[in-house]
């Protein structure tokens, strides 16, 4: 018997099979920092397993851990987890469920990196094995109040743009490479404050409170479980939340909604809008905030011109997208008025 450890269907084909489905899915996450003796090894089981219970998703697995967001068919669920539990490095690991279900994610993919989380540190600026104390919902919620915390949002600007802490400080960067060096740069000469971090799902903050505890702040607490596990705890005991507006997921749903406030803009007309979306250029496919209106007349464009070039015939595309100057190369969309 083959074992099949790779996609090797067209995209439409996959999105096509995903429309099919008389089931529902189960949007989750996972990580674990944890030494992976051999990461290939682990990643082929791993494809395998997956593979044959229909998951979709991308998981990174690396010699310091595995980080994952899937999607998992319901009546697989029960499977997914007894499966889980048989794999040495990641049995007891604590699965979240997402916040709000949709369509996430329409093909496998699972991959080996030199980080879980790219942010290129070399190893002696950080030590795993002492990291921020992990503060539940009710943890985090008193310390926000206590005198003199700093709040630091530990995720890109554009994830911040549409749901925060309230009072947390944002870096405005757009790549995990940029993130440590601009939270360290942020707490200088306030090394002794209470220093709060929360990201997602908790995964970032556990290698950047390391990062900064080797640097010299000296209290640093995180969020346990991130936005995700937040929103769950806050729900289920009925208390009100810090976190206002909408999570950014990195899937096709590209948000879960914690409250009802919309704290964002549209990039185009300014009006209040949370929804993000990419450009439907195909050499653009911008990362920005619309409002319904603006994308009707837009056709889902960041702009009147790539609006005019997404209406050209395909080979004409084509053709343009072999001038360079016809690449758009920015990763983010906002409009000089915003």
């Amino acid at each position: 018997m083959v074992i099949k450890l790779y996609n090797k269907k067209s995209k439409q084909e996959l999105i096509n099979n995903l429309n099919l489905e008389s089931f529902k899915r189960i949007t989750c996450s996972f990580y674990n920092y944890i030494p992976i003796e051999s990461p290939q090894v682990l990643r082929d089981h791993i494809y395998s397993i997956f593979e044959s219970l229909k998951i979709f998703g991308r998981v990174y697995i690396a010699s310091e851990g595995v980080n994952a967001q899937i999607s998992v068919p319901d009546y697989f669920w029960v499977k997914f987890i007894e499966e889980i539990k048989k794999i040495k490095s990641i049995k007891n690991i604590p699965i979240k469920k997402a916040v709000n279900e949709g369509t996430s994610f329409y093909k496998l993919v699972v991959k080996v990196k030199k980080e879980i989380v790219a942010y290129g540190l070399s190893e002696d600026l950080y030590d795993m094995n002492q990291v921020g104390q992990h503060l539940n919902h009710r943890e985090f919620n008193e310390a926000i109040e206590e005198e003199s915390t700093i709040v630091i949002d530990m995720r890109n600007f554009y994830e911040s743009e549409v749901g925060r802490f309230k009072n947390a400080e944002i870096p405005l960067v757009e790549k995990s490479k940029e993130l440590l060096p601009e939270v360290r740069r942020m707490l200088n000469g306030r090394e002794d404050n209470q220093v709060l971090l929360y990201c997602t799902g908790g995964i970032r903050c556990e290698k950047a409170s390391s990062y900064l505890i080797k640097s010299g702040v000296n209290n640093v607490k995180q969020l346990h479980g991130g936005i995700i596990q937040y929103a769950h705890d806050i729900r289920k005991d009925g208390i009100k939340s810090k976190f206002i507006g909408k999570n950014f997921v990195f899937d096709s749903r590209l948000g879960e909604r914690i409250t009802d406030d919309v704290i964002a803009d549209c990039h185009n007309c300014g009006k209040p809008s949370d929804n993000h979306d990419d450009c439907n250029y195909d050499a653009c496919h911008i990362l920005f905030i619309q409002c319904v209106g603006c994308s009707t007349k837009l056709d889902g464009c960041c702009s009147e011109e790539c609006k005019e070039n997404a209406s050209k015939p395909i080979e004409e595309q084509k053709e343009m997208r072999k001038d360079p100057k016809n690449i758009i190369k920015k990763r983010y969309f906002r409009s000089p008025n915003n």
